[in-house]
C-alpha cells in the first residue's frame, strides 16, 4: 500500500535530532559481507528500505542473516549461491549493483539485470562494465528473451542483463574508471579483494563511504592504500576473514538536517555530525552568514539566520558539495535573500524537484538540465507535490514545513529508502507532520 504525508506548515520547530548511520557506507558494506564465509558482524546500522532491501538481497543467496539488536545484524555467507539473486528486488535498487564485486570475486561468474533506483536522470553502469573488463573479464549483454553465452535464466520484464565471466589468466591489473563513480570504485575494490595479484584502480572515487569499504577490507585481511585519494592499491588474499564493524553516522543526513534548521528558522541541535567529512559545506554556510555553533565534537546548534544570502552552490565530487545536499540546498534558496545559482552537473535528473517547488510559489528560472536560479525570499504555499528520488523527497518535505497551510507529499516510498521514520524524528522537533495510508 502506497502512502503518503501530510504537513502542515508553518510550526516553530526546536530541539535535538539524532543522526543515524550512513546509508551509503552500509548498503558497500553489508555487500562485502559475500566476500568470505565467516562472520560478520555489521552495527549502527540504519533502518531503513535500501538497507532492509539490501539485507534481503543477500538473504535470497542463501546466507544466514540475524538480527543481534535492533541496529546491528549478523550475516553468515557460508552457503551462497549467485543464480539466487532477487531479480525484482535489482529492478527495485540502484545499490544492488553491488552484488556485482563479491559474487564476481568469490565464484568468477555472475549475472544480473539492471538495477532500478532514484530517477535523477541518466545512470549507466557502462563506467562497471568497463572496470569489470579491465580486471579481464568477459561480458555479454543481453535482454530479456535473448540467450546469453553463460546465460540460463528467464525475466518477466524487458530489461538489460548483464553476464560477467573471470580470465583466471588474469594477474596484476590497471583499472581505470571512465568517471568518479563511487559504486563503480566499490565495485572493482570488492572485485579485487580475493585476488592475491595487486589491482590498481585510477580515477577512483573519495567519498566518506569509499575509506570506509577500504578499512572494512582492510579488518577482512586485504592490503590495500590510497583509499580517500583517485588511485587506490589492492592485493588481496584468496580467503578473508569475519569482521566486526561499525558504520559510520550519515553526513548527508546530517547536512540534511542542519540546512533544514536553517530553512525553518528554528534553533535545533543536531547530534553525531561527522564534520570532518563536512567542511567546504560548512565553510559554505559561514560565508552565506547562517547561525551555526558548534558544540563539542560531533554535534551543531542551527539558530535562526537573518538575511543570509546565497550566490552560487554548485554539486561536486568529494570534497566538493554532495549531489544529495544539493536539493535542500534549493529549498534553503528560496528563504535567503537575492539570487542564487543552483548547478549540479553530475546528473542531468537533479532538479526536476525545483518544478515542485514552483508549484508551491517558488521563483525559479530553470535554464537546463544542470542549472537553476532561485530567487528569495518567496512566501510558499502548501499543495500536493511529489519526489522522483529520494533527495528531492527530503527537500520537500523541508519546504512543506516552511509553508503556509497545507502540504501533501506523494510517493514518500522514495524518502523511507534513505531515512530512518523521519516523521516521528520531526514530530519530537514540533512538526506537524503525519504518514497516511493512500
Amino acid at each position: 500500500m502506497s502512502q503518503k504525508f501530510i504537513i502542515e506548515g508553518g510550526k516553530t520547530l526546536g530541539g535535538e535530532i539524532d543522526v543515524r548511520g550512513s546509508k551509503n557506507a552500509t548498503t558497500p558494506i553489508l555487500a562485502a559481507t559475500l566476500l568470505t564465509a565467516e562472520p560478520c558482524i555489521i552495527g549502527n546500522i540504519p533502518l531503513i528500505e535500501d538497507v532492509f532491501k539490501m539485507i534481503n538481497l543477500i538473504e535470497k543467496l542463501g546466507a544466514e542473516v540475524s538480527w543481534i539488536e535492533e541496529n546491528k545484524v549478523k550475516i553468515v555467507a557460508r552457503d551462497i549461491d549467485p543464480k539466487r539473486l532477487d531479480r525484482s528486488l535489482i529492478a527495485k535498487m540502484r545499490s544492488s549493483i553491488l552484488m556485482l564485486g563479491p559474487l564476481f570475486a568469490r565464484y568468477g561468474a555472475v549475472e544480473m539485470n539492471h538495477p532500478g533506483g532514484c530517477i535523477i536522470g541518466t545512470r549507466s553502469v557502462d563506467t562497471h562494465l568497463n572496470g569489470f573488463r579491465d580486471l579481464g573479464a568477459d561480458i555479454d549483454i543481453f535482454q530479456t528473451g535473448e540467450t546469453a553465452k553463460e546465460g540460463t535464466y528467464k525475466y518477466s520484464e524487458k530489461t538489460n542483463v548483464y553476464s560477467l565471466k573471470a580470465n583466471p589468466n588474469t594477474k596484476e591489473r590497471e583499472v581505470v574508471l571512465d568517471e568518479f563513480s563511487v559504486t563503480a570504485t566499490e565495485n572493482i575494490m570488492m572485485a579485487a579483494a580475493l585476488s592475491p595479484y595487486k589491482t590498481i584502480i585510477k580515477m577512483a572515487a573519495c567519498e566518506p563511504h569509499i575509506q570506509e569499504l577500504s578499512k572494512l577490507l582492510l579488518k577482512m585481511g586485504v592490503d590495500i592504500k590510497g583509499a580517500g585519494t583517485h588511485t587506490i592499491e589492492i592485493i588481496g588474499k584468496e580467503k578473508l576473514g569475519g569482521v566486526e564493524y561499525l558504520v559510520p553516522y550519515d553526513y548527508i543526513e546530517a547536512g540534511t538536517y542542519i540546512l533544514m534548521g536553517l530553512a525553518v528558522n528554528g534553533e535545533i541541535q543536531v547530534n553525531n555530525v561527522p564534520i570532518r567529512h563536512l567542511e567546504l559545506f560548512f565553510k559554505k554556510l559561514s560565508l552565506f552568514g547562517a547561525g551555526i555553533e558548534r558544540r563539542g565534537e560531533t554535534s551543531v546548534i542551527i539558530k535562526a539566520s537573518q538575511k543570509m544570502k546565497m550566490s552560487k552552490v554548485q554539486a561536486l565530487p568529494h570534497p566538493g558539495i554532495a549531489t544529495d545536499l544539493q536539493s535542500i540546498f534549493g529549498v534553503l534558496a528560496t528563504q535567503t535573500e537575492g539570487l542564487t545559482l543552483i548547478q549540479d552537473p553530475l546528473y542531468d535528473g537533479r532538479l526536476k524537484y525545483l518544478g515542485e517547488l514552483n508549484k508551491m510559489g517558488a521563483e525559479i528560472i530553470i535554464c537546463d538540465p544542470h542549472r537553476a536560479v532561485i530567487s528569495g525570499p518567496t512566501k510558499l504555499y502548501g499543495t500536493e507535490v511529489g519526489p522522483l528520488d529520494l533527495r528531492s523527497g527530503a527537500a520537500l518535505i523541508i519546504a512543506g514545513l516552511i509553508a503556509d497551510g497545507t502540504s501533501i507529499i506523494k510517493n514518500i516510498s522514495q524518502i523511507d529508502r534513505g531515512y530512518e521514520r523521519i516523521e516521528e524524528r520531526l514530530i519530537n522537533l514540533g512538526a506537524s507532520i503525519k504518514r497516511v495510508d493512500v
